[in-house]
């Protein structure tokens, strides 16, 4: 088995994860109408590295030829990357409320990860 199969199957973990939790940290500030912190901007920055190191795994499988049956686990992981580039566009006017449009976002990121996850033959 490739050392980069092993890692992207292995950090699928660490990526779920860190985009869950970040995500309802945020949205628990946001229903409680508070400012997120520096903590909680570390946390976005770790779960997007999370989320973004899946992707580029992937891609290094895809590119090796390394391909999964079903067609739909790339599809998820391309919409995943695609998601993350349009928050990084529009990330000014998630500066309103940064908390819910973090949680929001980093929740169906989780999503689509999890899509990902189980469209894997």
């Amino acid at each position: 088995m490739s050392s980069v199969l092993w890692f992207h199957q292995n950090w699928v973990y660490v990526a779920l994860a860190a985009t869950g939790l970040v995500g309802i940290w945020g949205l628990v500030l946001a229903a409680l109408r508070r400012q997120p912190g520096r903590a909680f901007g570390i946390g976005i920055g770790i779960a997007v590295a999370a989320i973004l190191i899946q992707v580029a795994a992937g891609t290094v499988l895809y590119v090796d030829g390394l391909r999964p049956l079903n067609g739909f686990h790339v599809f998820y992981g391309v919409v995943i990357a695609v998601t993350m580039s349009l928050a990084y566009v529009y990330r000014a006017q998630f500066a309103r409320h940064p908390a819910l449009a973090y949680g929001l976002l980093l929740l169906f990121v989780m999503g689509l990860g999890f899509r990902a996850w189980f469209n894997v033959s």
